[in-house]
């Protein structure tokens, strides 16, 4: 072990040493290496008026000899006493719940506090370390149940975000549910009305080819004939169903005279047949006139 030896007249010898008797006598023997000291346990006022307990641990080394030897009577009693008024001043600029979140920045004040002070002594001190902090049991009680009330508020507001998420979900889930269903049946509705018009515009061409059809063949010979057999057929069948869809009958008087009713549906046939042609003959001579009365004008 590394030892510093400082004789009587205040001279510094390091490593082996002779000493003369009589003459010499050893002093101070200052170790150099890194000492450790317990810091007691002391009581502190923090900023809210909170008693507290609490003890350390102090590390430091002699950088000095002679200053730690001839500068304090006790360095190792000078720092501890520094130590101990340096953090109870650390402590009461505190809050109780700094105390703890900031103990690493209140063991690095209190190093810089000793160092200040202790550099007249030879002394650095390396660091310093808070053992435990005890607080009054009622206190402890109020800090727990401060514990709780944070974990059940905690719980609570993640049970109801969780209630919100839940609930944001189905209402989208329904809102993107009522959207498909009126997208399906806007589609629905397309395709119905598309099928409608195609179904009545194949009804109205089958319509115009069967009147094509029958115009023709009411041209053709025995066409008259022909035109009376399916009137006749519908007067039956038109009788034959009357008491199915109604209880209510309209009989004209002669039921009995079928070819009386087809004789009028002829003759009724005949008049428009008659009728057509005229209408179509004024209109072609109209058309024809129209080119005449152009040529005259211009001459």
């Amino acid at each position: 072990m590394l030892r510093t030896l400082c004789r009587a007249g205040g001279a510094i010898l390091q490593g082996l040493n002779f000493l003369i008797p009589v003459l010499d006598r050893i002093r101070y023997v200052q170790s150099l290496k890194e000492i450790v000291i317990d810091v007691p346990e002391q009581s502190a006022v923090s900023l809210d008026n909170v008693t507290l307990q609490i003890d350390g641990v102090l590390y430091l080394r002699i950088l000095d000899p002679f200053k730690a030897s001839y500068g304090v009577e006790d360095p190792e009693y000078a720092v501890t006493q520094l130590a101990q008024t340096t953090m109870r001043s650390e402590l009461g600029k505190l809050t109780l719940d700094k105390v703890f979140r900031e103990r690493e920045s209140l063991n690095s004040n209190i190093v810089h506090s000793i160092n200040q002070a202790a550099d007249d002594w030879g002394i650095r001190c390396l660091r310093y370390e808070i053992k435990d902090i005890h607080v009054p049991p009622r206190v402890k009680e109020s800090m727990q149940m401060q514990v709780e009330a944070e974990r059940k508020k905690r719980a609570t507001v993640l049970e109801s975000e969780g209630t919100r998420e839940a609930a944001i979900n189905v209402a989208e889930g329904h809102k993107q549910a009522q959207i498909l269903a009126s997208e399906g049946e806007k589609a629905e509705q397309i395709n119905k009305a598309a099928g409608e018009a195609q179904a009545i515009l194949a009804k109205a061409e089958a319509k115009a080819k069967a009147i094509r059809l029958l115009s023709g063949a009411l041209t053709e010979q025995n066409g008259n004939a022909a035109a009376s057999l399916s009137v006749a057929e519908q007067y039956v069948s038109a009788f034959s169903n009357l008491a199915k869809e109604s209880n209510t009958i309209l009989l004209p008087s002669n039921t009995g005279d079928i070819s009386g009713m087809v004789t009028q549906a002829m003759t009724i046939y005949g008049t428009l047949s008659k009728t057509s042609p005229k209408v179509v003959t004024e209109d072609v001579e109209e058309k024809s006139e129209e080119p005449v009365n152009q040529l005259a004008s211009s001459q």
